[in-house]
């Protein structure tokens, strides 16, 4: 039995490996030793069938003897396997006290962060953790009583980054029995036998019970996750493709939004990267029926509901004074970075609105960078005549809230040279004359807002 335990378990990782392409033959992988169960079978696994295997050990000092425990045991592991190993302590009470977060969540940031720093130490194509099938039905449950999207119904991933999951395609028996074969021990994490968290709670009391009903209910919760994840990528490109058609930029088209098949769920996919929870998409999607302009923020970013669309914006910052730029040099602003150069004119002439070439000979230096003001003229670059901004930014179908952080480039005597990120002023343009010039260049803090993250455990 123990025989056929090992065969198939080697079969079902290096297939599951193959399938969703986490390695090449003989990759060097960076394994998580824990010392438990499944992370000792992971690195015995991973080393039979032939991967340069080493192991990161993760003393977070918070079960007192039993942690250096476990720390002795993955180490007298390693010499036996001959694996290079190697521990890094941590302070995780310390840690959670000082970032406000809960232990739990302080031990997971401080895991994976040291996993990266030593996977990039040692050159490691990938990261493995031993999560295996039962732990990623456990997720889903796990989120699904929390509340979820597609996304949290897909259980754990094989794969995230360098993070991968070779043991996802077998469960906690095949580990053990696995094991046993190799007449291998393994140490327990007390906490594991207790329920007090959440997820052992899910272990120890809800899936035993969900298993009366049904013997087979981790295989079920697997298929159907397996399902949900290629529904979820056929839902993932449907998602894009509603997202090219209702913003641009960092405006959302009301009209076109109502239009969509779910109108709601999409506003929550495009703004739930930010920070946005289901209240605000609510509060917001309620707003669109009434009239005036309409604010939602959630403390870093906004979106305000004007004519039209919907704008997301950078929480407002504190009123922006007036700054003197270098003649060369860097200049952080709100919303963005100015890089300022001066050199001789070469005949290039960027197309891009966040570029501004200047002729030196008309400027008188040094140059200035503030915020728009009421009755604030230029003359735009291919335009004759002065314009008022305001009114050019109106033309531009600029929002209110975007007018409001629009900034400006002056000289010395205060003339307008070039109105950020979208015109400079004629009066300072190019000619077959100008020799040297002055390079400005605005890059966007958020060029592209991102649709979504993956992260699971």
């Amino acid at each position: 039995m123990f025989y056929i335990s090992n065969i198939n378990m080697k079969y079902k990782v290096e297939k599951y490996i193959s399938k969703h392409k986490l390695l090449n033959p003989g990759s060097k992988v960076l394994v998580a030793l824990s010392g438990g169960a499944d992370s000792v079978a992971l690195l015995l696994v991973l080393k039979s069938l032939g991967y340069n295997c080493e192991a990161v050990h993760c003393n977070f000092h918070l079960r007192g003897e039993e942690s250096n425990r476990d720390e002795e045991f993955a180490k007298q592991l390693c010499e036996r396997t001959g694996t290079k190993v190697k521990t890094v302590h941590f302070d995780t009470a310390a840690y959670s006290k000082e970032h406000g977060i809960s232990i739990e969540m302080a031990a997971r940031e401080q895991r994976y962060k040291a996993f990266e720093e030593q996977r990039a130490r040692i050159g490691a194509h990938a990261i493995a953790v031993a999560h295996h099938r039962d732990d990623s039905a456990e997720t889903l449950l796990l989120n699904l009583i929390r509340g979820t999207g597609i996304r949290g119904l897909r259980g754990i991933q094989p794969k995230n980054g360098y993070i991968i999951r070779p043991l996802l395609c077998v469960c906690r028996d095949d580990i053990t029995e696995y094991l046993k074969w190799r007449n291998e021990g393994y140490v327990t994490d007390s906490t594991n036998l207790a329920a007090d968290y959440t997820r052992n709670k899910i272990r120890l009391e809800i899936i035993p019970k969900l298993a009366e009903i049904n013997p087979s209910v981790l295989d079920s919760i697997a298929s159907t996750a397996q399902r949900i994840s290629e529904a979820e990528l056929i839902y993932r490109n449907a998602i894009e493709e509603a997202i090219k058609r209702v913003k641009k930029d960092n405006r959302i088209s009301i009209q076109l939004l109502k239009k969509e098949i779910a109108p709601s769920t999409l506003l929550h996919e495009i703004i739930a990267p930010l920070g946005f929870n289901s209240t605000h998409v609510a509060n917001i999607m309620e707003s669109l029926d009434t009239e005036g302009c309409r604010e939602s923020s959630n403390g870093k970013w906004r979106i305000i509901k004007e004519h039209e669309h919907l704008a997301i914006l950078p929480q407002k910052a504190a009123a922006f004074c007036s700054v003197t730029l270098p003649a060369a040099g860097t200049v952080i602003a709100p919303g963005g970075i100015l890089h300022i150069s001066t050199g001789l004119f070469d005949g290039n002439i960027p197309k891009s609105k966040n570029f501004a070439i200047l002729d030196c000979s008309k400027i008188k230096m040094p140059l200035q960078l503030r915020n728009i003001a009421a009755g604030d003229r230029f003359t735009p670059f291919g335009m004759k005549g002065s314009k008022l901004i305001s009114d050019y930014l109106t033309d531009c179908k600029k929002s209110k809230a975007e007018k409001e952080q629009q900034l400006v480039v002056t000289d010395a005597s205060g003339t307008i040279a070039w109105l950020v990120g979208e015109r400079p002023s004629a009066q300072f343009s190019i000619t077959a004359c100008t020799k040297e010039v002055v390079i400005i260049e605005w890059e966007n803090e958020n060029p592209e807002l991102q649709i979504n993250s993956d992260s699971d455990n």
